[in-house]
């Protein structure tokens, strides 16, 4: 069979044929085709990422106007489609930006911000208004209307997918009943099958949302939600990228358009977190990688060993006697003064020189008589004799304390003198007479040396001694001080520019600052878990800033457990990134990833084969902050697996999962407890019958010797006649064995007189409140007195004790 690439030859004009069919397409023709990859792949998961993005866009308007958001989500079914409103009490938008806002994909203010926000690339409202274009046919309805406006705007808008532009069939301004606020209406080929998502997707957003009021009205049901708080999140702030997370194609870009000349420059201005030390310590790793460092060796320190100072006299001519003297003299004493010197300083040491004792003699030592002065010192330095026995010079002594410091006291002295005077060779002979390399040539003279006395010695010379003679070398060396290239010149060189990547990468930089993020806290991530949930215990962690790729974010997490929570299943897995509930993909999550990894068992909660979600009344909550949360798709419904936000996530689950570590511990013990008390309260009774029965004598307080027995803490009360009134007594008694901070409530039905000045009193409805608070260390007791008229009732409330190691006789 002739296939259709063999017959290409035979016609004239296929590549042109072939040409003219291509043909550039918009984002908004690309998604119209494309749409599962936002969210609308069914008429039941399309509803719910409609209502998503229709609420995130209203929470970010209401939040950036610094509005307490209010929120109205309404779903009808009208003929075949499903009618869908969303009403917020934002600013409203402009005229002028309306339609580009609702009928433009990627248009909006925030994708070139680093800063943390619900929306990010501008698709997804005008997404859910194309997906109602293309399953009904009907556009958009959309009215705002801004702060101080008389009326408000009313579009009717469809996208015209070719241009991705929209496309108005209706402009005019109307009434509206809301000062501000902006109003979308889309009618959509929908069904209610994933009436369960939504419902998670309202709930979960108004518990990472406790400043939120919510309200979803749909065919079946009617839900508010109000809010637990009137606090704001935190405003946020643009930042510039951090060093640590940007890649090679972004800084090339950045160099591009800085109008920075100087790389310190460069970096101060484009990258948070860099100051001058900062871009310092950038450049001198920058300097290591591409100019190389250079050997600093020990210079000679006696005449006999070697003259610096007769060399550099040797090598300079025509300058007088006493001037040449002179000149070689304070070469050779800069020289001296030094424990190591490398090439450079060696060269700066002339130039010193040169000027000092140029003024004092009125000589001039130019360029190639400094040039010459410093080679010679420098040959003088190392020893370089090439018709020596030991040509390889002083660098060998240097090299051989080195060589024997890294490697392992079982290398013998052989070898260790065999590996140093290679080594010392290759610098010799391979070097460009300044003894300067990078760390990759300095390795490979390492490698060089160690394979040549290996073989030859039959010794053994492992990675990790090489490792170590590596490090070792490389740390006696120097950094140079030559002019690095400046911006116009790294961004015409991908090396280079790739060399000042990793130079920001391995320099010490403080974290990324915290003002361009808003994380929700741990003290209202408790609130809304606490405002949406019927719980025992709740506890929630907020982890510090870390960083990954260039994007500061925050990981946060929220246990809440027991009460009203279902006790037959696996524990709910709440999912959020930038305080929007991740509805979709669970499976594909790193946040659900992580849960499955940590151990539950440890924290006493049941988790069959040891891994996967625990089974019990819990609910885990996971939040990331970011200014550019790592989504797996365009959909957003799940974070990918970026290690540095697994790590976070994971810390931070953990951090709560202690306390509720803590907290089942602890209630394992009531409980244990509580039954050995029931005990007691069965068999007591009957033994004081019994005592009283054989003494004679009157029956024992039973609670008294219940909370002897228990360690408990014991509250009684006493009530004595006093004339025409009654005298009160309220005692505290700690049989623990650790002091006890009580706050009691005697609920009174008559005014109470005499009250001591620690205890204070407030009247409601007809009922006196005598509030108390105590600190009774163990062993010890504490009295509360007061009087009151005869006939008074009471009712005694303790807190600040557990039920279980507290006893209350209260006699009335």
């Amino acid at each position: 069979m002739t296939s259709f690439q063999s017959t290409l030859g035979e016609d004239e004009g296929i590549a042109e044929e072939l040409a003219e069919s291509q043909r550039q397409i918009s984002i908004a023709e690309f998604f119209e085709k494309n749409k599962h990859m936002l969210g609308f792949d069914s008429g039941a998961r399309g509803l719910v990422t409609a209502v998503k993005e229709a609420v995130d866009n209203a929470l970010d308007a209401a939040e950036e106007a610094g509005v307490l958001p209010d929120i109205y989500v309404e779903i009808e079914e009208v003929g075949d489609y499903y009618k869908l409103v969303v009403e917020d009490n934002g600013p409203g938008i402009t005229k002028e930006q309306l339609p580009k806002v609702f009928g433009k994909l990627l248009y909006g203010s925030r994708f070139h911000k680093r800063e943390q926000s619900r929306g990010q690339q501008g698709i997804g409202i005008s997404a859910a208004v194309l997906y109602s274009q293309l399953t009904s046919g009907k556009p958009a309805k959309i009215t705002s209307r801004t702060q101080g406006a008389s009326e408000a705007e009313y579009f009717e808008l469809i996208i015209d997918t070719d241009e991705n532009e929209p496309e108005i069939s209706v402009e005019e301004t109307t009434s509206w009943d809301r000062p501000h606020g902006t109003r979308i209406e889309m009618e959509m080929e929908a069904n209610m099958r994933a009436r369960q998502q939504l419902h998670d997707y309202i709930k979960h957003t108004a518990v990472v949302n406790p400043h939120a009021r919510l309200e979803l009205r749909e065919p079946q049901e009617h839900f508010k939600f109000e809010r637990a708080t009137d606090q704001l999140p935190d405003e946020t702030e643009e930042i510039r990228p951090h060093p640590h997370g940007v890649e090679l194609g972004t800084v090339l870009k950045m160099l591009e358009a800085t109008s920075s000349h100087s790389v310190s420059g460069f970096l101060q201005e484009e990258f948070t977190r860099v100051g001058k030390k900062t871009a310092d310590g950038v450049i001198g790793n920058f300097r290591d990688r591409h100019f190389g460092r250079e050997m600093a060796w020990e210079p000679p320190r006696d005449h006999e060993d070697a003259d610096v100072a007769a060399a550099v006299a040797d090598a300079t001519a025509n300058k007088g006697a006493d001037a040449t003297d002179a000149f070689a003299e304070a070469v050779a004493e800069r020289v001296g003064d030094s424990d190591r010197v490398a090439h450079h300083q060696v060269v700066d040491a002339v130039g010193e020189a040169a000027e000092e004792v140029g003024d004092g003699f009125g000589a001039t030592f130019g360029a190639t008589v400094q040039e010459n002065a410093a080679a010679a010192a420098w040959d003088e330095i190392l020893g370089v004799d090439e018709d020596a026995d030991v040509p390889e010079g002083r660098r060998k002594a240097d090299l051989y304390a080195l060589v024997d410091e890294a490697t392992s006291t079982r290398k013998d002295d052989a070898t260790v003198e065999s590996l140093a005077s290679r080594l010392a060779n290759r610098f010799r002979n391979h070097g460009d007479g300044r003894d300067r390399l990078t760390r990759d040539e300095l390795v490979e003279y390492v490698d060089w040396a160690a394979d040549r006395t290996a073989e030859r010695e039959d010794a053994s010379i492992g990675d990790t001694a090489r490792e170590n003679v590596v490090e070792a070398v490389w740390s006696r060396m120097v950094t140079v001080p030559d002019d690095v290239p400046k911006v116009r010149e790294l961004a015409d060189d991908r090396d280079a520019a790739s060399e000042l990547l990793e130079a920001m990468r391995e320099t010490d930089i403080i974290a990324p600052p915290t003002n361009c993020l808003a994380p929700i806290t741990d003290e209202l991530v408790e609130a809304g878990l606490k405002k949406e949930f019927d719980a025992d215990f709740y506890a929630a962690s907020t982890r510090d800033a870390e960083v990954t790729g260039g994007d500061p974010f925050i990981a946060e997490a929220g246990i809440a457990y027991g009460g009203e929570l279902p006790d037959d299943g696996k524990a709910e897995v709440m999912r959020f990134a930038n305080r929007v509930p991740l509805v979709y993909q669970r499976g594909a999550c790193a946040t659900t990833d992580v849960v499955k990894e940590i151990g539950w068992r440890n924290y006493n909660l049941d988790q069959p084969g040891g891994s996967g979600i625990p089974n019990g009344p819990v609910v885990i909550m996971v939040h990331v902050a970011s200014t550019n949360v790592p989504f797996t798709s365009e959909s957003k419904d799940a974070i990918a697996n970026i290690p540095e936000i697994e790590d976070e996530i994971e810390l931070a689950i953990r951090e709560a999962a202690r306390e509720l570590k803590s907290y089942l511990k602890k209630r394992r013990s009531m409980e244990k407890r509580r039954k050995k008390q029931d005990v007691l309260a069965t068999i007591l009774p009957e033994m004081a019958e019994k005592v009283a029965a054989v003494t004679g004598n009157e029956e024992p307080d039973i609670d008294d010797a219940m909370a002897r027995i228990m360690n408990n803490v014991r509250v009684g009360r006493e009530l004595k006649a006093n004339g025409d009134g009654q005298a009160v007594r309220v005692t505290v008694e700690n049989h623990s064995g650790t002091s006890e901070s009580l706050e009691l409530t005697d609920i009174v039905t008559a005014e109470p007189r005499d009250l001591p000045d620690d205890a204070t009193v407030v009247e409601m409805d007809g009922e006196w409140f005598v509030k108390w608070s105590v600190d009774v260390g163990s062993g010890d007791d504490a009295t509360l007195a007061y009087e009151t008229t005869d006939g008074a009732t009471f009712d005694l409330d303790v807190d600040g004790v557990e039920t279980e190691k507290l006893t209350i006789n209260d006699e009335h």
